[in-house]
C-alpha cells in the first residue's frame, strides 16, 4: 500500500539528515585520514652491512706509450722532397726517413770547392814566387790562411747537408709519420716529422696530482681502464716517479710498466687508480648511510641508535666503516635528515 503524502515527506526529511550526518561523518573521517600521517615515525630502509674488498687508491690519467721511442724533428729549415718510409715499416738505426731540399747548400758547397782550386793555385803561385825571391813570405802566409778558412767552411757546409737527410735514430718502428712531399720543414716550430720506437714493452705515462704524489712508490699495482675495454680490468706496475713536478698543472708524472701481453696501444688514454691498500674482507656500508660519522642501527623497540663509527676508503657508492659496527649489524640505509639517536622509526618492508 502506497504512503500518505505526509508519511513520505517525513521520510525524505529524516534521509536528508541521516545523508547529512553520514556526510559530516565522513567529512570528519577524511579530516582525520588527512592528519593521520603527519603524527607518524619516517619509513626508512634497513639492511645488513655487507662484507667485501675495499680498495684505497690514488686516481690518475694517462696515456700508453712505448719503453723506447724517439721523435725525429728537422734540423734544418726545408722543403721535403722525398718520403722514405711508411707507417709501420722497420727500420734500423741510421736509415734515411725522408730528404729535404738541398739544392742552395750544395751550390754554396760547390761555390766553396771552386774557391779553393782557386787559392790553391794562388798558394802554388806565392811558393813559385818566394824560391825566386820575388814574393814575401806575408803573401804566401796569406794564401795559406784563406785557403785552409776555405777548407774549413768546406768541411761544415758536407756536414750541413748531410742535415738534409733525415735518418732514423734507432732501431724499430715507424709509429707515426707526418711528413708529406712537399710541405716546409722548420726547425722553429719544433715540428715532428717521425715518431720512431719499438712496439713493446709499453708504459702507461701518468699525471698525478700533487697532494697524491708522496703515497705513490715504485712497485704498488696499478689498475687501469680504457674506453677501448670497456668492463675489463688491466693492471701494471709503478715503474717510476719523476722528482721534478710541473709547477703550472701541481703534478708529478708518474710511468707505469705494461705486461707483455697488454691488449693496450699506444697513444690510447686511460684512467688509473693506484692502489696504496686494499683490504680483502672490509665491512661496507652505503655512501648514504653515514652522517657525519654515524650510522643508525634499527633497535627492538621502533626506534634507532647513533653509533658512532670510524670510516675508511670510500668508493663506488659505498664506505668501509673500519671501527664501530659488529660484522652481523643492521644499519639504516637512507636515513631522514633529521634523524636524531632514539628517534622512533617505521621500517620499509615491516608496516602493516
Amino acid at each position: 500500500m502506497l504512503d500518505p503524502p505526509a508519511t513520505r515527506a517525513r521520510r525524505r526529511r529524516r534521509w536528508g539528515r541521516a545523508a547529512l550526518i553520514l556526510l559530516l561523518a565522513a567529512g570528519v573521517a577524511g579530516a582525520a585520514w588527512w592528519r593521520w600521517p603527519v603524527g607518524l615515525p619516517p619509513l626508512v630502509t634497513v639492511a645488513p652491512v655487507t662484507r667485501g674488498p675495499a680498495v684505497e687508491a690514488v686516481y690518475a690519467t694517462g696515456s700508453v706509450e712505448p719503453l723506447h721511442w724517439a721523435r725525429v724533428e728537422p734540423l734544418v729549415s726545408a722543403r721535403i722532397v722525398e718520403v722514405l718510409v711508411e707507417d709501420g715499416d722497420a727500420v734500423h738505426k741510421g736509415q734515411p726517413l725522408a730528404r729535404l731540399d738541398d739544392e742552395d747548400q750544395r751550390s754554396r758547397l760547390a761555390e766553396l770547392e771552386a774557391r779553393a782550386r782557386f787559392l790553391r793555385s794562388d798558394l802554388a803561385r806565392q811558393e813559385e814566387l818566394a824560391c825566386r825571391g820575388v814574393s814575401s813570405p806575408a803573401a804566401r802566409e796569406r794564401a795559406e790562411s784563406e785557403l785552409a778558412q776555405v777548407i774549413a767552411s768546406m768541411a761544415g757546409a758536407r756536414e750541413r747537408l748531410d742535415l738534409y737527410i733525415l735518418k732514423s735514430p734507432m732501431e724499430g718502428v715507424v709509429l707515426r709519420r707526418d711528413a708529406e712531399v712537399g710541405d716546409a720543414a722548420r726547425t722553429t716550430s719544433r715540428q715532428v716529422l717521425f715518431t720512431i720506437g719499438r712496439l713493446t714493452p709499453l708504459r702507461v705515462v701518468l699525471e698525478v696530482d700533487e697532494e697524491d704524489v708522496p703515497r705513490v712508490r715504485a712497485g704498488q699495482t696499478a689498475l687501469l681502464t680504457a674506453d677501448a675495454f670497456p668492463g675489463r680490468a688491466l693492471e701494471g706496475t709503478v715503474a717510476q716517479i719523476t722528482p721534478l713536478g710541473d709547477p703550472v698543472d701541481k703534478s708529478y708524472r708518474v710511468r707505469v710498466a705494461l705486461p707483455d701481453d697488454t691488449p693496450l696501444m699506444i697513444g690510447m688514454t686511460v684512467e688509473a687508480n693506484i692502489v696504496l691498500h686494499r683490504d680483502d674482507d672490509s665491512l661496507l656500508v652505503p655512501d648514504s648511510a653515514v652522517i657525519d660519522g654515524h650510522v643508525f642501527v634499527p633497535m627492538d623497540d621502533g626506534t634507532v641508535q647513533a653509533r658512532k663509527v670510524t670510516t675508511g676508503v670510500r668508493g663506488n657508492g659505498r664506505v668501509q666503516i673500519r671501527d664501530g659496527l659488529p660484522p652481523a649489524a643492521r644499519i639504516v640505509t637512507d636515513p631522514p635528515a633529521g634523524l636524531t639517536d632514539g628517534a622512533a622509526v617505521r621500517v620499509r618492508g615491516a608496516e602493516r
